[in-house]
């Protein structure tokens, strides 16, 4: 970094889970022993750039949120744990309004992505940087068709092109404020946040993240989940043997 900022993080942790058939919020599902949302917190907090970090979740979980995710894993930077809305968007903006006034850049990220690593939170932060706004992604794998009325395919759009938007997406605090606030007014509804900030006219640029930071919304995601903790594992121990040598 060229410059010292105050960096904040926000962690949307409001969902209802109601693909996850799930009788707990998908966040507090455990994976490798621990909450998907105590994963996705731990990775800001050891991120020597984030300052502080918000999380947002639905009111009634804010005590145990509080209890069993931020003290149980001694969070540190976790300064402000607020209620959540009615949507995700609604959610977010109220994180927005509980950051710290020295906040100059934010970093909005899915509690429900726990495999998010450090390097892509600050390849978010140098993004920023360099761009004013920048959100994490990867190039799509699959060939995409566009249809219409009937399932009948209109387009095919060269994949070379399009990307799946991830988490955490990162932009200057006024950047991201001035597009949430002029969404509110225009009662708009985007599907994430690179979209507020791309509708005013800011140039959002994308930065490659990683295929393993996938969002957990299914019970099929909990068995790619598990499988990816085995697969750091066995990579983790095959380093170690080879460092014992």
């Amino acid at each position: 970094m060229y410059k010292s900022y105050f960096v904040s993080a926000i962690i949307a942790a409001a969902g209802m889970s109601n693909r996850m058939g799930s009788k707990i919020n998908k966040q507090f599902i455990h994976i490798d022993s621990k909450p998907i949302l105590a994963h996705a917190i731990e990775k800001f907090e050891t991120d020597r750039f984030v300052d502080e970090i918000v999380v947002v979740c639905r009111e009634e979980e804010i005590e145990y949120c509080r209890r069993e995710i931020v003290k149980k894993y001694g969070f540190k930077k976790v300064m402000k744990i607020v209620k959540g809305g009615k949507e995700r968007q609604d959610s977010v903006y109220n994180g927005l309004m509980a950051l710290d006034k020295k906040c100059d850049m934010v970093l909005i990220h899915d509690g429900a992505r726990p495999f998010v690593k450090v390097e892509s939170i600050e390849a978010g932060i140098k993004g920023v940087e360099e761009n004013g706004a920048c959100i994490i992604g990867v190039p799509v794998k699959d060939t995409i068709k566009l249809i219409k009325d009937e399932c009948i395919i209109e387009n095919t759009p060269d994949r070379r092109f399009i990307w799946a938007a991830q988490t955490p997406q990162c932009f200057f605090y006024d950047i991201i404020m001035k597009a949430y606030r002029q969404a509110v007014e225009d009662q708009f509804i985007g599907t994430d946040d690179g979209m507020l900030v791309e509708r005013l006219g800011y140039k959002v640029k994308m930065i490659m993240g990683d295929y393993n930071n996938i969002k957990i919304t299914t019970p099929e995601d909990l068995i790619i989940a598990e499988s990816i903790v085995k697969e750091k594992d066995f990579i983790y121990m095959k380093n170690l043997i080879f460092r014992t040598r």
